[in-house]
């Protein structure tokens, strides 16, 4: 991605004037180093029973998000505008927390939460990607020249490959004693790709702080959402596969603090937090069987994503 980014910039802008002089595009370039913190973080899906009584939910699995994860930015910035992107990548290993799965199979008492489970997660390699567009207007707007105010736009991909290994479920009447689930038992992945619309502020919180060169950075954007999951549950019978396609929105806000450490170094602070809520459809799909059917009844996935980043950038 960053190679595109460098070749759509380059190619649409080879110099830029500054003081009625010519300068290198590569004056505008900055590069990140960033590492991200994922805490109180999951994302989970659930569906309904299609068929009477309709409890809703039938099932719902929840898997945590708390994890390492570490990337590079890469950003082309004039005072006017700028464009960027980051590409993530997760610390292979278990995410901190349990996978929890939970049942509502009994049609006699369908609001009885019949099974539960957890298990730990293991993440494989899974990858957070964001391009985004800037526009400054504060001095459209007539704001003070500290104050920079900025529409931003741009899209988000998050693509989550995770095993579940190594439970115990258990059943909430004690009708049998804790099933143990050893080795690999559920392999799951999920995509959404969020297509967002915000402002964006960066403020020079230096001249208040009598610290030189500290800005105060936020933001805050709403998305629409597309989401996709697959699900294989590896111990149940034939080969099954269950299958959402769903849609909805998110809603992100990020609050940070950049420090120059010298003329061309800058050290990043930021929190951030993102919500995502989407509905759609379920297909469950075990082939051996001569099962593939898909129903709407109850479908909801969902994330909460809090994290902490810290990013060293260099500009050129």
């Amino acid at each position: 991605m960053f190679a595109l980014l460098f070749l759509l910039v380059t190619a649409s802008v080879v110099l830029a004037a500054e003081n009625d002089e010519l300068v290198p595009i590569t004056k505008y370039l900055s590069l990140g180093a960033k590492v991200k913190r994922l805490f109180n973080s999951h994302t989970t899906f659930e569906f309904g029973n299609p068929f009477y009584p309709f409890q809703a939910p039938l099932s719902r699995l929840e898997f945590p998000l708390n994890s390492w994860w570490g990337g590079a930015e890469l950003r082309f910035s004039t005072p006017r505008f700028s464009i960027g992107g980051e590409v993530l990548r997760n610390a292979l290993g278990d995410s901190d927390g349990r996978m929890r799965d939970m049942d509502w199979d009994d049609d006699a008492k369908p609001a009885l939460e019949s099974i539960y489970s957890e298990s730990r997660c293991r993440m494989e390699p899974s990858y957070m990607v964001r391009v985004d567009a800037d526009l400054e207007v504060s001095d459209w707007l007539g704001l003070p020249s500290w104050f920079s105010l900025r529409p931003v736009v741009g899209f988000r991909y998050q693509n989550f490959h995770m095993v579940v290994h190594d439970g115990v479920q258990y059943t909430w009447d004690g009708s049998r004693p804790p099933l143990a689930l050893p080795g690999n038992t559920l392999r799951f992945k999920q995509t959404y790709w969020q297509y967002f619309g915000g402002l964006r502020s960066n403020i020079d919180a230096g001249r208040y702080a009598g610290i030189s060169d500290l800005k105060l950075l936020m933001q805050f954007d709403w998305a629409y959402v597309e989401g996709s999951n697959e699900d294989n549950h590896l111990l149940r019978g034939g080969n099954r596969f269950t299958y959402e396609n769903t849609f909805g929105y998110a809603w992100h806000a990020s609050i940070g603090m950049k420090k120059g450490l010298s003329k061309n170094l800058f050290l990043g602070l930021e929190a951030e937090y993102l919500q995502i809520s989407t509905t759609g459809s379920h297909r469950l799909l075990n082939e051996p069987f001569g099962i593939d059917f898909s129903f709407s009844h109850g479908v909801k996935v969902w994330s909460e994503q809090t994290s902490i980043s810290l990013t060293l950038e260099y500009r050129l």
